[in-house]
Protein backbone atom coordinates (compact mmCIF):
# COMPACT_ATOMS: atom_id res chain seq x y z
CA UNK A 1 0.00 0.00 0.00
CA UNK A 2 1.41 3.65 -0.60
CA UNK A 3 2.42 5.97 1.67
CA UNK A 4 1.02 8.94 2.85
CA UNK A 5 2.38 11.87 0.69
CA UNK A 6 2.71 14.27 3.31
CA UNK A 7 3.89 11.71 5.55
CA UNK A 8 6.64 10.77 3.19
CA UNK A 9 7.71 14.28 3.01
CA UNK A 10 6.83 14.95 6.59
CA UNK A 11 4.71 18.18 6.03
CA UNK A 12 0.69 19.10 7.12
CA UNK A 13 -1.97 19.56 4.52
CA UNK A 14 -1.43 23.24 4.90
CA UNK A 15 2.30 23.22 3.91
CA UNK A 16 2.68 25.97 1.34
CA UNK A 17 4.69 25.23 -1.74
CA UNK A 18 8.24 26.75 -0.35
CA UNK A 19 7.55 24.09 2.51
CA UNK A 20 7.01 21.77 0.21
CA UNK A 21 10.07 22.39 -1.84
CA UNK A 22 11.95 22.45 1.04
CA UNK A 23 10.54 19.50 2.73
CA UNK A 24 11.41 17.34 -0.61
CA UNK A 25 14.96 18.81 -0.45
CA UNK A 26 15.51 17.86 2.44
CA UNK A 27 14.48 14.17 2.38
CA UNK A 28 15.93 13.68 -1.09
CA UNK A 29 19.37 14.93 -0.16
CA UNK A 30 18.70 12.08 2.72
CA UNK A 31 18.57 9.47 0.80
CA UNK A 32 20.40 10.27 -2.46
CA UNK A 33 21.69 7.47 -4.06
CA UNK A 34 25.21 8.71 -4.45
CA UNK A 35 25.35 9.54 -0.47
CA UNK A 36 23.50 5.67 -0.12
CA UNK A 37 25.80 3.71 -2.94
CA UNK A 38 24.08 0.21 -3.34
CA UNK A 39 21.16 1.31 -0.83
CA UNK A 40 18.21 -0.02 -2.30
CA UNK A 41 16.13 0.86 0.46
CA UNK A 42 17.43 4.31 0.59
CA UNK A 43 16.92 4.54 -3.81
CA UNK A 44 13.46 3.48 -3.03
CA UNK A 45 12.50 6.18 -0.14
CA UNK A 46 14.30 8.64 -2.84
CA UNK A 47 12.10 7.65 -6.08
CA UNK A 48 9.22 7.57 -3.34
CA UNK A 49 10.02 11.37 -2.34
CA UNK A 50 10.28 11.96 -6.09
CA UNK A 51 6.36 10.54 -6.67
CA UNK A 52 5.49 12.88 -3.28
CA UNK A 53 6.95 16.28 -4.85
CA UNK A 54 5.18 15.74 -8.09
CA UNK A 55 2.00 15.37 -6.64
CA UNK A 56 2.15 17.79 -3.69
CA UNK A 57 3.75 20.58 -5.97
CA UNK A 58 1.52 20.93 -8.27
CA UNK A 59 -1.53 22.75 -7.15
CA UNK A 60 -4.26 20.64 -9.30
CA UNK A 61 -2.86 16.98 -8.39
CA UNK A 62 -2.85 17.92 -4.74
CA UNK A 63 -6.23 19.10 -5.09
CA UNK A 64 -6.88 15.70 -6.25
CA UNK A 65 -5.00 14.17 -3.93
CA UNK A 66 -6.53 15.73 -1.20
CA UNK A 67 -9.98 14.99 -2.37
CA UNK A 68 -9.69 11.46 -3.60
CA UNK A 69 -6.26 10.18 -2.26
CA UNK A 70 -4.48 7.63 -4.42
CA UNK A 71 -7.42 6.60 -6.35
CA UNK A 72 -7.55 10.02 -7.98
CA UNK A 73 -4.30 8.52 -10.03
CA UNK A 74 -5.37 5.13 -10.97
CA UNK A 75 -4.31 5.45 -14.20
CA UNK A 76 -2.27 2.36 -15.72
CA UNK A 77 1.10 2.99 -17.55
CA UNK A 78 3.65 5.44 -16.49
CA UNK A 79 4.36 3.96 -13.18
CA UNK A 80 0.51 3.37 -12.21
CA UNK A 81 -0.54 6.99 -12.34
CA UNK A 82 2.39 8.91 -11.51
CA UNK A 83 5.56 9.37 -13.16
CA UNK A 84 7.41 9.59 -9.83
CA UNK A 85 6.75 5.61 -9.82
CA UNK A 86 8.20 4.62 -12.67
CA UNK A 87 10.66 7.44 -13.64
CA UNK A 88 14.34 6.13 -14.04
CA UNK A 89 17.15 8.13 -12.16
CA UNK A 90 17.71 10.49 -15.27
CA UNK A 91 14.16 11.49 -14.95
CA UNK A 92 14.25 12.23 -11.70
CA UNK A 93 16.82 14.13 -11.80
CA UNK A 94 15.83 16.45 -15.04
CA UNK A 95 12.66 16.88 -13.59
CA UNK A 96 13.29 18.01 -10.01
CA UNK A 97 17.26 18.81 -10.51
CA UNK A 98 16.96 22.46 -10.36
CA UNK A 99 15.68 22.86 -7.07
CA UNK A 100 18.98 21.97 -5.44
CA UNK A 101 20.54 24.93 -6.57
CA UNK A 102 24.59 24.80 -6.36
CA UNK A 103 23.82 21.82 -4.62
CA UNK A 104 22.48 19.77 -7.36
CA UNK A 105 22.37 16.08 -7.87
CA UNK A 106 25.23 16.57 -10.15
CA UNK A 107 27.69 18.08 -7.42
CA UNK A 108 27.80 14.60 -5.93
CA UNK A 109 29.16 12.80 -8.93
CA UNK A 110 32.28 14.02 -8.74
CA UNK A 111 32.68 14.40 -12.63
CA UNK A 112 31.68 10.93 -13.60
CA UNK A 113 28.81 10.36 -11.96
CA UNK A 114 25.60 8.51 -13.36
CA UNK A 115 24.47 11.97 -15.37
CA UNK A 116 27.94 11.89 -17.23
CA UNK A 117 30.01 14.96 -18.05
CA UNK A 118 29.98 16.51 -13.94
CA UNK A 119 26.49 16.46 -14.02
CA UNK A 120 24.83 18.23 -16.33
CA UNK A 121 20.56 19.44 -15.97
CA UNK A 122 19.43 16.73 -17.96
CA UNK A 123 18.47 15.67 -21.69
CA UNK A 124 15.96 17.41 -23.45
CA UNK A 125 13.03 19.50 -22.44
CA UNK A 126 9.98 17.75 -21.09
CA UNK A 127 7.00 17.26 -22.97
CA UNK A 128 3.46 18.84 -22.68
CA UNK A 129 0.89 17.71 -21.10
CA UNK A 130 -2.13 16.50 -23.05
CA UNK A 131 -6.32 16.54 -22.84
CA UNK A 132 -8.89 14.17 -23.25
CA UNK A 133 -11.90 13.55 -22.59
CA UNK A 134 -13.80 10.16 -21.39
CA UNK A 135 -17.62 9.43 -21.62
CA UNK A 136 -18.78 6.99 -19.26
CA UNK A 137 -22.35 5.67 -18.28
CA UNK A 138 -23.83 5.16 -14.78
CA UNK A 139 -23.09 1.71 -14.49
CA UNK A 140 -19.43 2.28 -15.77
CA UNK A 141 -19.44 5.13 -12.89
CA UNK A 142 -20.65 3.38 -10.15
CA UNK A 143 -18.75 -0.23 -10.49
CA UNK A 144 -15.34 1.79 -12.13
CA UNK A 145 -14.00 0.80 -15.39
CA UNK A 146 -11.35 0.13 -17.41
CA UNK A 147 -11.00 1.70 -20.90
CA UNK A 148 -8.60 1.62 -23.79
CA UNK A 149 -8.31 4.66 -25.46
CA UNK A 150 -6.00 5.51 -29.03
CA UNK A 151 -4.35 8.65 -28.08
CA UNK A 152 -2.68 10.88 -31.06
CA UNK A 153 0.30 12.61 -29.77
CA UNK A 154 4.45 12.72 -30.01
CA UNK A 155 6.06 9.99 -29.52
CA UNK A 156 9.90 8.76 -29.17
CA UNK A 157 11.50 8.29 -32.34
CA UNK A 158 12.54 4.77 -32.36
CA UNK A 159 15.14 5.28 -35.49
CA UNK A 160 17.28 7.08 -32.72
CA UNK A 161 15.43 6.02 -29.73
CA UNK A 162 14.70 9.59 -28.74
CA UNK A 163 18.23 11.39 -28.53
CA UNK A 164 17.71 12.93 -32.08
CA UNK A 165 21.21 12.02 -33.31
CA UNK A 166 22.07 9.60 -36.26
CA UNK A 167 23.98 7.45 -34.12
CA UNK A 168 26.14 7.70 -30.54
CA UNK A 169 29.36 9.20 -32.69
CA UNK A 170 26.92 12.01 -33.56
CA UNK A 171 26.82 13.50 -29.71
CA UNK A 172 29.78 15.11 -28.34
CA UNK A 173 29.21 17.01 -25.09
CA UNK A 174 28.81 20.48 -25.42
CA UNK A 175 32.39 22.88 -25.62
CA UNK A 176 30.41 25.40 -24.09
CA UNK A 177 29.91 24.50 -20.58
CA UNK A 178 32.04 21.02 -20.38
CA UNK A 179 29.21 18.76 -20.21
CA UNK A 180 27.60 20.34 -17.27
CA UNK A 181 24.61 22.06 -18.85
CA UNK A 182 25.55 25.06 -16.73
CA UNK A 183 27.90 28.21 -17.41
CA UNK A 184 29.45 30.40 -14.51
CA UNK A 185 30.24 34.24 -14.88
CA UNK A 186 32.67 35.82 -12.21
CA UNK A 187 31.57 40.06 -12.09
CA UNK A 188 33.60 42.41 -10.08
CA UNK A 189 31.36 44.50 -8.13
CA UNK A 190 31.55 47.44 -5.27
CA UNK A 191 30.53 43.73 -2.77
CA UNK A 192 33.75 42.04 -3.99
CA UNK A 193 33.48 39.50 -6.65
CA UNK A 194 30.16 37.59 -7.43
CA UNK A 195 29.08 34.35 -8.77
CA UNK A 196 26.54 33.48 -11.01
CA UNK A 197 25.14 30.03 -12.71
CA UNK A 198 23.37 30.09 -16.00
CA UNK A 199 21.91 27.64 -18.43
CA UNK A 200 24.65 27.02 -21.40
CA UNK A 201 23.34 28.82 -24.20
CA UNK A 202 24.87 26.36 -26.77
CA UNK A 203 23.02 23.47 -25.72
CA UNK A 204 20.30 24.34 -23.49
CA UNK A 205 21.34 22.96 -20.25
CA UNK A 206 21.49 19.26 -21.94
CA UNK A 207 25.73 19.27 -21.52
CA UNK A 208 25.71 17.87 -25.38
CA UNK A 209 25.13 18.96 -28.85
CA UNK A 210 24.10 16.67 -31.62
CA UNK A 211 26.57 17.01 -34.96
CA UNK A 212 24.39 14.94 -37.33
CA UNK A 213 20.82 14.89 -36.77
CA UNK A 214 18.54 11.65 -37.19
CA UNK A 215 16.63 11.71 -40.34
CA UNK A 216 13.70 10.27 -39.07
CA UNK A 217 12.79 12.83 -36.40
CA UNK A 218 15.29 15.89 -37.84
CA UNK A 219 17.13 15.76 -34.25
CA UNK A 220 13.75 16.09 -32.00
CA UNK A 221 13.78 12.63 -30.57
CA UNK A 222 10.12 12.65 -31.31
CA UNK A 223 7.76 11.81 -33.96
CA UNK A 224 4.06 12.64 -34.35
CA UNK A 225 2.52 8.81 -33.90
CA UNK A 226 -0.29 7.37 -31.83
CA UNK A 227 -0.33 5.22 -28.73
CA UNK A 228 -2.89 2.56 -27.46
CA UNK A 229 -3.40 3.87 -23.29
CA UNK A 230 -5.66 1.71 -21.06
CA UNK A 231 -7.36 3.69 -17.72
CA UNK A 232 -8.36 2.04 -14.36
CA UNK A 233 -10.95 4.04 -13.83
CA UNK A 234 -12.21 4.59 -9.79
CA UNK A 235 -15.93 3.98 -9.10
CA UNK A 236 -17.67 7.14 -8.10
CA UNK A 237 -16.20 9.45 -10.17
CA UNK A 238 -18.23 12.48 -11.22
CA UNK A 239 -18.45 14.58 -14.20
CA UNK A 240 -15.75 17.13 -14.13
CA UNK A 241 -13.35 14.90 -12.28
CA UNK A 242 -9.72 14.80 -13.88
CA UNK A 243 -7.43 12.05 -13.43
CA UNK A 244 -3.97 12.28 -14.24
CA UNK A 245 -1.49 9.73 -15.79
CA UNK A 246 1.98 10.81 -15.55
CA UNK A 247 4.12 9.99 -18.85
CA UNK A 248 2.08 9.15 -20.70
CA UNK A 249 1.58 13.20 -22.69
CA UNK A 250 3.68 14.60 -25.16
CA UNK A 251 7.14 12.94 -25.21
CA UNK A 252 10.05 15.14 -24.52
CA UNK A 253 12.44 16.29 -26.79
CA UNK A 254 16.03 14.45 -27.31
CA UNK A 255 14.89 12.34 -24.19
CA UNK A 256 13.45 14.33 -22.07
CA UNK A 257 10.48 13.43 -19.71
CA UNK A 258 7.33 12.59 -21.30
CA UNK A 259 4.27 15.34 -20.01
CA UNK A 260 1.46 13.90 -18.49
CA UNK A 261 -2.26 12.67 -20.14
CA UNK A 262 -5.37 14.73 -18.14
CA UNK A 263 -8.49 12.36 -18.44
CA UNK A 264 -11.56 14.89 -18.37
CA UNK A 265 -14.66 12.65 -17.02
CA UNK A 266 -17.71 13.14 -18.69
CA UNK A 267 -21.04 11.69 -17.91
CA UNK A 268 -23.77 9.89 -20.62
CA UNK A 269 -26.81 11.10 -19.60
CA UNK A 270 -29.19 8.12 -18.30
CA UNK A 271 -32.71 7.79 -20.20
CA UNK A 272 -34.74 7.03 -16.65
CA UNK A 273 -31.99 8.21 -13.81
CA UNK A 274 -31.12 11.39 -12.61
CA UNK A 275 -27.90 11.81 -10.79
CA UNK A 276 -27.76 14.17 -7.31
CA UNK A 277 -24.12 13.54 -5.41
CA UNK A 278 -24.08 10.15 -4.36
CA UNK A 279 -27.67 9.79 -4.62
CA UNK A 280 -29.91 8.32 -7.70
CA UNK A 281 -33.30 9.78 -8.22
CA UNK A 282 -36.38 8.64 -10.54
CA UNK A 283 -39.54 9.88 -11.11
CA UNK A 284 -42.37 6.83 -10.80
CA UNK A 285 -45.95 7.05 -11.96
CA UNK A 286 -48.77 5.23 -10.91
CA UNK A 287 -52.09 5.17 -12.08
CA UNK A 288 -54.79 6.32 -9.40
CA UNK A 289 -56.71 2.72 -8.44
CA UNK A 290 -52.75 1.64 -8.09
CA UNK A 291 -52.71 4.44 -5.73
CA UNK A 292 -56.01 3.22 -3.91
CA UNK A 293 -55.58 -0.44 -3.91
CA UNK A 294 -51.33 -0.94 -4.08
CA UNK A 295 -49.21 -2.52 -6.35
CA UNK A 296 -45.89 -3.97 -6.80
CA UNK A 297 -43.44 -2.41 -9.78
CA UNK A 298 -40.27 -2.52 -11.36
CA UNK A 299 -38.03 0.46 -11.02
CA UNK A 300 -34.89 1.18 -12.86
CA UNK A 301 -31.34 1.13 -11.14
CA UNK A 302 -28.05 1.83 -11.71
CA UNK A 303 -27.21 -1.89 -12.22
CA UNK A 304 -30.64 -3.47 -13.43
CA UNK A 305 -34.07 -3.22 -11.83
CA UNK A 306 -35.60 -3.82 -8.41
CA UNK A 307 -38.84 -4.41 -7.32
CA UNK A 308 -40.77 -2.03 -4.74
CA UNK A 309 -44.28 -2.33 -2.81
CA UNK A 310 -46.47 0.81 -3.11
CA UNK A 311 -48.66 0.30 -0.04
CA UNK A 312 -52.54 0.91 -0.71
CA UNK A 313 -53.53 4.85 -0.36
CA UNK A 314 -50.08 5.97 -1.50
CA UNK A 315 -50.01 9.64 -1.68
CA UNK A 316 -48.19 11.63 -4.52
CA UNK A 317 -45.29 13.19 -3.81
CA UNK A 318 -44.45 10.13 -1.42
CA UNK A 319 -40.56 9.47 -1.65
CA UNK A 320 -39.69 5.31 -0.95
CA UNK A 321 -35.53 5.36 -0.30
CA UNK A 322 -33.81 2.38 -1.66
CA UNK A 323 -30.86 1.76 0.40
CA UNK A 324 -27.04 1.93 -1.12
CA UNK A 325 -28.33 2.28 -4.31
CA UNK A 326 -26.69 5.05 -5.51
CA UNK A 327 -23.12 5.72 -6.63
CA UNK A 328 -20.14 5.11 -4.16
CA UNK A 329 -17.69 8.03 -2.91
CA UNK A 330 -14.14 7.54 -4.48
CA UNK A 331 -11.55 6.50 -2.17
CA UNK A 332 -15.12 5.80 0.69
CA UNK A 333 -16.98 3.39 1.64
CA UNK A 334 -19.59 5.39 1.54
CA UNK A 335 -22.45 4.92 -0.71
CA UNK A 336 -25.67 6.71 -1.79
CA UNK A 337 -29.41 5.90 -2.16
CA UNK A 338 -31.32 5.94 -5.08
CA UNK A 339 -34.78 7.51 -3.86
CA UNK A 340 -38.11 7.05 -6.19
CA UNK A 341 -40.50 9.69 -6.04
CA UNK A 342 -44.50 8.73 -6.70
CA UNK A 343 -46.80 10.67 -9.03
CA UNK A 344 -50.35 9.95 -9.40
CA UNK A 345 -51.40 10.64 -12.95
CA UNK A 346 -54.25 11.81 -13.98
CA UNK A 347 -55.84 11.13 -16.99
CA UNK A 348 -56.53 14.17 -19.30
CA UNK A 349 -58.96 12.09 -21.62
CA UNK A 350 -61.45 10.27 -20.65
CA UNK A 351 -65.07 8.54 -21.94
CA UNK A 352 -68.52 9.21 -21.12
CA UNK A 353 -68.91 5.86 -19.12
CA UNK A 354 -65.60 7.32 -17.41
CA UNK A 355 -66.24 10.33 -16.51
CA UNK A 356 -69.88 9.28 -14.99
CA UNK A 357 -68.04 7.08 -12.73
CA UNK A 358 -65.95 9.81 -11.64
CA UNK A 359 -68.46 12.27 -11.26
CA UNK A 360 -70.04 9.50 -8.59
CA UNK A 361 -66.90 8.95 -6.62
CA UNK A 362 -66.37 13.00 -6.35
CA UNK A 363 -69.74 12.79 -4.13
CA UNK A 364 -68.41 10.41 -2.22
CA UNK A 365 -66.57 11.27 1.18
CA UNK A 366 -63.74 8.95 0.87
CA UNK A 367 -62.81 11.41 -1.92
CA UNK A 368 -62.64 14.06 -0.29
CA UNK A 369 -59.22 15.38 0.61
CA UNK A 370 -58.39 14.67 3.99
CA UNK A 371 -54.17 14.93 4.45
CA UNK A 372 -53.01 13.70 7.50
CA UNK A 373 -51.83 16.57 9.66
CA UNK A 374 -48.73 13.81 10.55
CA UNK A 375 -48.33 13.90 6.43
CA UNK A 376 -45.26 15.34 6.16
CA UNK A 377 -45.00 18.70 3.90
CA UNK A 378 -43.30 19.44 0.55
CA UNK A 379 -40.19 21.36 2.04
CA UNK A 380 -39.44 18.38 5.23
CA UNK A 381 -39.82 15.54 2.09
CA UNK A 382 -37.01 18.02 0.15
CA UNK A 383 -34.95 18.16 3.47
CA UNK A 384 -34.88 14.53 4.31
CA UNK A 385 -34.21 13.98 0.66
CA UNK A 386 -30.59 15.24 1.31
CA UNK A 387 -29.96 15.09 5.27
Amino acid sequence: MKRDFYEILGVSKTASQEEIKKAYRKVAMQYHPDRNPGDKASEEKFKEAAEAYEILNDADKKAQYDRFGHNAFNGRGGGGGYSGGGMNMDDIFSQFGDIFGDEGFGSFFGGGGRRGGGGSRGRGSRGSNLRVKLKMNYEEIAKGATKTIKVKKHVKCTTCQGSGAKDKNSVQTCSGCGGSGQVRKVQNTFLGQMQTVTTCPTCNGEGSTITNKCTSCKGEGRVYGEETVTIDIPAGVAEGMQLSISGKGNAGERGGSAGDLIVLIEEEAHPQLHRDGLNVAFDLHISFPDAVFGTQVEVPTIDGRAKIKIPAGTQSGKIFRLKGKGFPQVNSYEKGDQLIQVNIWTPQNVSSEEKNMLEKMQQSEHFEPKPDKNEKSFFDKVRDMFS
